[in-house]
């Protein structure tokens, strides 16, 4: 069922791949380093950048208004970034950003210092295990839909390396993360190849991306050197152009080409647009897409939860506040339920609430009816305690408002 390659092309192969890998090996290496230092150094919410994070929430988020717990609109900033790379560059995200492809690469080199052998899987079985990516990617979004959350994240082998150990985290992500590992040391890019749901969200956008591998027939010799050296196994030695949407623009293959100064393999978009292009120019249009993204999650915030009560009369005032204990999507439908209370301190009229709930003191924008209602009666239907009276209970808030006394100010609301 596998095939080895032949211990006379390792040296061959190994000498081969050098020219062009220094760039992504910086970039991959940048990346990686990147996001170690934002979770364990800086105990960043990196959940926030995830791309796949922006799949999950979509639904929820155009149904509902609002964002899965842990996730934020950041997420679908970055997934518009990745895929315009993908609509550019292919998969180059996973060639040369995903931490997870770059630790399975980095094991496959040790593999090689380690002289594991190489396993080759059969082309027609690649084909099979490349359709579990669907599989896996269909799984995880049904069954975060009928849950409304993350129901898989206990599971994943990248929130493994991003959680430090979280509450919610299982096990299984660490026998997954092994078992990927593990198969790293002998297989090029297992997980990316045949089980990431990511790169099954790709796949239609990388398919038709703009620039491509292009071979040369009249200068090529078939050394065969290319579709060895390539890491998805794509056979570029029979192909005059790489539209295969698993290419991660790796340009291994132009570095194992044994005709690199007459050109048989190159790589750029349409012949209109130039034809052949540097690496340099990638790794820049991939820097700049994903910088793009990630200012524009700063420079246009939106709210990861939206919830609204009544049509907005003519004129509305509105109040920003930094409310503390407000971390997710269900502690925001409770703050909105407070706003929406039936007490003495009922907010009446139009309601509008815009919030970014997160671990820290969370940006909330409430938006009102200032005819009857003011932002006193706002504060004071955040924070008083709410009375119950079929249960003659009181039921303090759990929200507080930074900046602001409750006990020092007049407890009666402004309204009818």
């Amino acid at each position: 069922m596998f095939r080895l390659p032949d211990a006379r092309q390792v040296p061959q192969l190994a000498g081969a791949l050098t020219d062009m890998q220094t760039a992504r090996r910086t970039t991959q290496a940048s990346m990686l380093a990147l996001t170690v230092l934002a979770v364990f150094v800086f105990r960043s919410n990196a959940e926030r950048w995830c791309p796949f994070g922006g799949v999950e929430a979509i639904y929820t988020y155009v149904s509902e208004g609002n964002m899965i717990c842990s996730l934020g609109t950041s997420n679908f900033f970055i997934l518009g970034g990745v895929l315009l790379t993908a609509v550019l560059l292919r998969r180059a995200f996973c060639g040369y950003l995903c931490p997870i492809g770059t630790i399975s690469e980095m094991l496959r080199s040790a593999g090689a210092r380690l002289r594991t052998p190489t396993i080759r899987v059969p082309r027609r079985l690649d084909r099979v295990l490349g359709a579990m990516k669907y599989v896996v990617l269909g799984t995880v979004l049904y069954f975060t839909w009928r849950a409304g959350e993350l129901l898989f994240r206990g599971y994943d082998p990248c929130y493994a390396l991003i959680s430090r150990h979280g509450a919610d985290i299982t096990h299984w992500a660490y026998v997954i993360s092994a078992a990927i590992a593990l198969a790293s040391l002998a297989i090029r890019l297992p997980f990316c190849r045949w089980f990431c749901p990511f790169a099954a969200v790709l796949h239609p956008f990388s398919r038709f991306a703009l620039t491509r591998i292009r071979r040369d027939p009249s200068i090529c010799t078939h050394c065969q050197r290319c579709a060895k050296a390539c890491p998805m196994d794509i056979p570029v030695d029979r192909l005059e152009q790489v539209t295969s949407a698993s290419c991660l623009s790796c340009m291994q293959c132009l570095d194992a080409c044994a005709h690199k100064p007459s050109g048989a393999i190159h790589w750029g978009p349409p012949v209109l647009l130039g034809g052949r292009w540097p690496q340099a120019a990638l790794v820049v249009l991939l820097v700049a897409c994903t910088a793009g993204a990630v200012s524009a999650a700063y420079l246009f915030p939106m709210p990861s939860f939206v919830k609204s009560r009544g049509s907005a009369p003519p004129e509305t005032a509105s109040i920003e506040l930094e409310v503390e204990n407000l971390t997710c999507r269900g502690r925001a439908n409770l703050f909105f339920w407070y706003l929406e209370r039936d007490d003495l301190f009922r907010i009446p009229g139009y309601l509008k609430v815009e919030g970014w709930p997160g671990p820290e003191a969370a940006e909330v924008r409430i938006t009102y009816d200032p005819t009857l209602a003011d932002a006193a009666a706002v504060k004071h239907a955040v924070t008083e305690p709410y009375y119950n009276l079929h249960e003659d209970l009181w039921r303090p808030s759990p929200f507080r408002i930074d900046g602001y006394d409750p006990i020092r100010i007049d407890p009666m609301p402004v309204g009818p």
